[in-house]
């Protein structure tokens, strides 16, 4: 194994290990609301963010980003600052498992948005794995009376998100340093009012809930540069595959730690979900391998 695929799979597992833990780390915010940790990880994750793009000399790349590509990430910021407002308050209410249930799902929503958004054409493995995806959701609906709408907003709103990222032509820690620092000023700006209509949990829990929350920024930034530092050595097939830790992590701390309910009906709809994410997964395997056949036959 070379040198940069060896340290591009620690930097992947350290992002994932590190998304999987959320779980455990958000409800040691509490009680502060969803909306307050969200506002306080942007602040934050925006300021580490700010010293890592002038330690790699990259601020010069903001002044030739084109009108368009502001655009783009101002989208892509919107959407993962959803993203992260619906975990947090999944986490700290009692829904890790159905946040789990968005994170497996992702994947073959980002397969459906290759189909609807780039025109891309799916092979007869990806077909099926998306059709047992749209059942395992009907069945979860029936099941439960209403589409499982955690899982379905952290699902669209990450896919949206990489659908976005995938035509963002900047460096990743640039483009993740200027989505955090367009939705800055609106974190702020709620942060003040939280101040100054007297619903602020920010300073009125002590220094160490304090330091928690600034935490927050750092915590959410680190797993960011980790996952950029991952996709510039590693296949995304690789980047794929292990995104499955996060989670398999998550669901286990909701059954286990936070004894969630997990009835037959939605092991049943897990176990559609693991089935179609398998055969995704060894077609993505069998491809790429294949393509790298391909290449090394046409090299010579």
């Amino acid at each position: 194994m070379s040198e940069d695929r060896r340290s591009g799979l620690l930097f992947g597992v350290g992002a994932y290990l590190c998304w999987g833990v959320f779980p455990a780390f958000f409800p040691l915010l509490k009680p502060a609301g969803a909306g307050e940790i969200l506002a306080h990880r942007i602040v934050w994750g925006f300021l580490l963010l700010v010293v890592v793009v002038a330690v790699v000399r990259r601020l010069g790349d903001l002044r030739t980003m084109s009108a368009r590509t502001w655009l783009l990430l101002a989208a892509a910021s919107a959407l993962i600052s959803i993203n992260w407002g619906i975990y947090v308050w999944a986490v700290n209410n009692g829904h890790v498992v159905d946040a789990a249930l968005g994170y497996f799902i992702n994947p073959l929503v980002t397969v459906a948005l290759g189909m609807l958004v780039f025109r891309e054409k799916l092979n007869t493995a990806q077909r099926f794995a998306l059709a047992v995806a749209v059942i395992a959701v009907v069945v979860l609906t029936v099941n439960a009376g209403t589409p499982p709408w955690i899982g379905l907003g952290l699902a669209a709103s990450f896919g949206l998100y990489g659908a976005v990222k995938k035509v963002v032509p900047v460096d990743p820690r640039v483009s993740v340093g200027v989505e955090a620092g367009l939705a800055t000023p609106f974190a702020v700006a709620y942060l003040v009012m939280l101040h100054l209509t007297g619903h602020a949990a920010f300073g009125g829990y002590g220094g160490g809930h304090m330091s928690l929350m600034v935490v927050a920024g750092f915590v959410t930034a680190l797993p960011l540069l980790l996952f950029a530092a991952a996709a510039q050595r590693l296949p995304l097939v690789t980047m794929g595959l292990l995104f499955y830790l996060t989670p398999a992590m998550q669901l286990t701390w909701g059954v286990v730690v936070g004894h969630e309910p997990m009835p037959a009906a939605r092991w049943f709809v897990f176990g559609l979900i693991w089935t179609a994410l398998l055969v995704f997964s060894v077609d993505a395997t069998r491809r790429a391998r294949a393509d790298r056949v391909s290449l090394r036959a046409a090299g010579g």
